[in-house]
């Protein structure tokens, strides 16, 4: 199987033929279905793909918070490289429950959620909930854990962060909760930062406010970040380089500027055709991709796309292209650009 490489001397997180599984009573769901992806250090990569394709099972493959059973990482290698120890660990083989997971899971790798109110305990006020974070991780007093919450809470730039030390979520509106988020996730000072549709339900101002946020504090941290988004327009301002992933599968890698000047796969092509452009002359109107995502249930021979691809050929149907380079540093799984063999 060929895998995704995006070109990086200094990988901090690869993962490599990774498959989960959630195994129902009458069916196998395939969420991820033998993903390669590379995360070089200090980068952003955008993860795009329509509801459903599997973006947020990844973010819970590397979290390792995939609910089991059903659930289960069935196969592949998720490859973290610590900054201290030069250490490379498999976190596909740790216990999810257990020590060693727990350590990384916030302290090396942490995430933010696309709902903070469903991520943010309602009982708990915000400064004890960021602290508990801070106490789990490093070893300080209760009192250093509230002064680092307080900090964060600074960094991210919200309103009146005293006061917000000790409000409850409900007391903040959906801007307040998501810096919170991004406070609660980078108040260890991860490696990597997941965010998982991190602007969904934001207003406009409020995203381009989240993503400048990200931006600056990834840079203070020498963070690298997973961007997990169906939002094309948040990946070309974000993203370093772009997978795009369709039913479990990634079907096209590149730059972010490659991708978008020159996409390679149908289903990329249709993505950037749904989404407006200012400027678009009046007579473009926006093409929306026919048909539907296919079951994850469903047995697949050929290519899950076929059926909605306008440039679907026999061999489609039959066999199941490779994730291949088909130009220096542009990666696409698809028979337009393979020959048969």
């Amino acid at each position: 199987m060929s895998s995704l490489s995006i070109p990086a001397s200094d990988p901090i997180l690869e993962i490599k033929d990774l498959k989960t599984y959630f195994f129902l009573e009458k069916s196998t769901v395939r969420a991820i279905d033998g993903v390669n992806l590379t995360l070089p250090r200090k980068s952003t990569l955008g993860l795009v793909g329509e509801s459903g394709c599997g973006k947020s099972v990844m973010s819970m493959s590397i979290m390792r918070l995939i609910q089991s059973p059903p659930g289960k990482i069935v196969n592949g290698e998720i490859k973290l490289h610590r900054d201290k120890t030069n250490e490379v660990i498999d976190i596909a083989k740790l216990d999810p429950r257990g020590p060693e997971m727990r350590k990384i899971r916030g302290g090396e790798i942490a995430i933010v959620f696309q709902e903070p109110m469903m991520s943010l305990n309602p009982l708990f006020k915000i400064g004890e909930q960021i602290a508990e974070v801070v106490e789990l991780h490093q070893k300080v007093s209760h009192k250093e854990a509230l002064d680092r919450a307080l900090e964060m809470l600074t960094k991210v730039q919200i309103s009146a962060p005293k006061q917000r030390l000790n409000e409850y979520p409900h007391q903040l509106s959906g801007g307040m909760r998501q810096r919170v988020m991004i406070a609660l996730a980078l108040s260890c000072n991860p490696s990597i930062l997941i965010a998982d549709e991190p602007t969904t339900a934001l207003d406009v101002t409020v995203q381009s406010q989240i993503l400048d946020l990200m931006s600056e504090l990834q840079e203070d941290a020498n963070a690298s970040i997973i961007l997990i988004t169906h939002n094309l327009g948040v990946v070309s301002q974000m993203a370093d380089q772009v997978a795009v992933m369709y039913l479990g599968k990634i079907v096209e890698f590149a730059d972010t500027r490659e991708l978008f000047h020159k996409p390679l796969h149908p289903y990329t092509v249709g993505l950037l055709n749904s989404v407006p452009v200012l400027g678009r002359k009046g007579e473009q109107h926006l093409e929306p991709i026919k048909g539907m995502v296919p079951l994850p249930t469903d047995a697949i021979k050929g290519c899950a796309f076929a059926p909605r691809c306008p440039h679907a050929m026999k061999i489609c149907s039959e066999k199941q292209p490779i994730l291949r380079e088909v130009i220096p540093g542009h990666q696409a799984a698809c028979w337009l650009h393979d020959e048969p063999q």
